[in-house]
C-alpha cells in the first residue's frame, strides 16, 4: 500500500512540475510568436483592437521596407564579420589562458588568477573611454580592427572553462605526458577534446554578447560603413516610429543567426549543463 501510494504522489508531482513548466514555456514563446505574425501585418491588423493574432493579410513587403529604410545589409554583414570574429578569437584566447591557469605552474600564477577574476567587478563605463583613448592613439577608430579587437578578452569566459579544465583528472594528464606530450599536445589532446560541450557552451554564450553588442561599436564607429546591426536597428526605429511590423520584421531578420547558432550548439549546451558538477 505504501509503495503504491509513494508512486501515486510522485505521479502527481511530476504532473504538477510539467503543467508549470509548460505555462513557464508559453509564456516565454509568446513574444517571439507575436512578433514573427506582426511581421507579417500591416498597419491596421497591428493597431487593432482587440489584437488580432493572425494577419488579415500577409504582407511580405515589411521586410523589403527594413532595406529601402536603412543599409540593413550592411549593417548585416558588419555584425557577421565583427560577431564571428570576435567569438573565435575570444575562444582561443579563453581556451589557453584557462589551460595555462589551471595546468600549468608558473611565477605569478595566483595574482593573475585573482586579477583576472577583479576585472569581473569592473564595470565598463570604468574602462570605455581609456579603450576609446588608446585605439584612437592607435588609429582603429572606424576600423573592424577596432570594434574587435577591445572585446577578445572576457574573464567570464576563461573563468568558465577554467570551472570544465579542472574536472578533468590528473591521471589523464599524466598519462599523456608519460607518452612524450608536451603542454600543447595534453591541450589539444586529452583537455580540448574532453571538454567540447563546455567549449561549445562557452561559444554560443560568447556569440550572444558579441551579436548584441551595442555600446563599444556605437562608441568606436562614426561611420555607417562601420556600423553594427543593434546600431542599425536604432535608426531604424528612428526612421519608422510607428510602423511597428516593419520593425518586427527587422527583429526577425535580426534573431535568425541567433537561433542558427543555438541549433547549432543545441546537443553540446544540453550536455555541458547535464554534466556540471561531474568529474570524468
Amino acid at each position: 500500500m505504501s509503495k503504491t501510494k509513494k508512486v501515486k504522489y510522485n505521479y502527481n508531482r511530476h504532473t504538477a512540475t510539467f503543467i508549470i513548466l509548460a505555462i513557464l514555456s508559453l509564456a516565454m514563446i509568446f513574444p517571439f510568436v507575436w512578433m514573427i505574425l506582426s511581421s507579417f501585418k500591416t498597419a491596421v491588423d497591428v493597431y487593432q483592437y482587440p489584437p488580432r493574432w493572425i494577419p488579415s493579410t500577409w504582407n511580405w513587403k515589411n521586410y523589403s521596407t527594413v532595406f529601402e529604410m536603412i543599409p540593413f545589409l550592411r549593417y548585416y554583414i558588419n555584425s557577421i564579420v565583427t560577431t564571428i570574429a570576435e567569438t573565435a578569437l575570444q575562444i582561443i584566447v579563453s581556451v589557453l589562458a584557462a589551460y595555462s591557469l589551471v595546468h600549468l605552474k608558473w611565477p605569478g600564477q595566483g595574482f593573475m588568477t585573482a586579477l583576472m577574476r577583479s576585472t569581473m567587478f569592473v564595470p565598463m563605463v570604468v574602462t570605455m573611454i581609456p579603450m576609446y583613448l588608446l585605439c584612437a592613439s592607435l588609429g582603429l577608430i572606424d576600423t573592424y580592427s577596432g570594434i574587435i579587437l577591445p572585446q577578445i578578452t572576457t574573464a567570464f569566459t576563461t573563468f568558465l572553462l577554467m570551472s570544465y579544465f579542472a574536472s578533468i583528472p590528473q591521471d589523464m594528464i599524466d598519462a599523456a605526458k608519460l607518452d612524450g606530450c608536451g603542454p600543447s599536445g595534453v591541450m589539444m589532446r586529452v583537455v580540448v577534446p574532453n571538454t567540447k560541450g563546455a567549449i561549445a557552451t562557452a561559444t554560443l554564450f560568447s556569440f550572444l554578447g558579441n551579436w548584441k553588442s551595442y555600446t563599444w561599436p556605437l562608441i568606436i564607429t562614426t561611420k555607417t560603413e562601420y556600423r553594427t546591426l543593434p546600431i542599425g536597428l536604432k535608426y531604424l526605429t528612428m526612421e519608422s516610429s510607428s510602423e511597428y511590423q516593419v520593425m518586427m520584421a527587422a527583429a526577425v531578420m535580426t534573431i535568425l543567426p541567433v537561433l542558427i547558432v543555438f541549433i547549432f550548439f543545441e546537443k553540446q549546451l544540453v550536455r555541458s549543463i547535464t554534466l556540471t558538477g561531474m568529474k570524468s
